[in-house]
């Protein structure tokens, strides 16, 4: 084995560190993305009027707009300082709450790591809204009429009938979705966040000859990780998958 991928995995937990920062950057944004998305599909799906007109221009703009510009407009034009001071300090009442267990909450959050999260999980949302738009416009008219046929309002036919069948279809766009934010992740490194691209940075600038051993290394990792995603989210779609449809 050469020097230089002697130096890769005598620093494996370095980068094994980055994969941590990278798991956990994209778990938060795709729960962000979520939170925000799937009201704006359904907005954009039943709603009407102004609200309609004003989550549909937000999502065109955000998926207009390149993802280093979102992250770097976060980053360095956003006040993340005042809205980390609030966060920091709901962690740190939740640490008080729950002591010390294996839950409790970090000690802060780096502003990096926010503005990141930012970026992405807003960007992720203007695309799961048109995963879950299409998602719930796919569900037939029939559903809801039979829904309102036996008493139904039309909000509790949406929740009970139309959306859970919806999340079903929605699982293969969210798949995709999740794959594009993990790999996304990388772009922090424009804005000196440790995942794992920066972590590799770091490791190649001390030893310049290893620089492919690296970046293989670490497309290893990246692979691995792009991979069990895609078998978990497979199992998914079929555990849920609607009787009677094909997958």
């Amino acid at each position: 084995m050469g020097e230089d991928w002697q130096f890769v995995f005598r620093n494996a937990d370095y980068l094994l560190g980055g994969v941590v920062i990278t798991i956990v950057l994209t778990v938060v944004s795709i729960l962000l993305g979520f939170a925000l998305g799937f009201p704006a599909g359904a907005i954009e799906t039943y709603g009407d009027g102004y609200l309609r007109s004003a989550v549909r221009n937000v999502g065109i703009l955000l998926r207009g707009t390149p993802i280093l510009v979102i992250m770097i407009y976060m980053y360095f034009v956003m006040p993340i300082e005042y809205l980390l001071g609030p966060i920091n300090a709901a962690f740190g009442g939740l640490d008080v709450l729950l002591g010390p267990t294996p839950f409790a909450a970090p000690d802060g959050i780096g502003t990096a790591f926010f503005a990141a999260t930012l970026a992405l999980g807003l960007r992720s949302a203007a695309y799961q809204s048109q995963i879950f738009r299409g998602a719930l416009s796919s569900i037939d008219d029939g559903q809801m009429e039979a829904a309102r046929s036996i008493g139904m309002s039309r909000f509790e036919a949406i929740r009970h009938v139309v959306v859970p069948q919806a999340l079903r279809r929605s699982v293969p766009g969210f798949q995709n979705e999740f794959t594009i934010v993990l790999k996304d992740t990388s772009i922090a490194f424009a804005i000196g966040l440790g995942e794992l691209l920066k972590r590799s940075d770091d490791l190649f600038v001390q030893q310049t000859t290893a620089v492919l051993e690296v970046f293989l290394f670490a497309s290893l990792l990246y692979f691995i990780l792009t991979f069990g995603t895609n078998r978990t989210l497979d199992y998914v779609e079929q555990y849920f998958a609607i009787p009677g449809e094909s997958s």
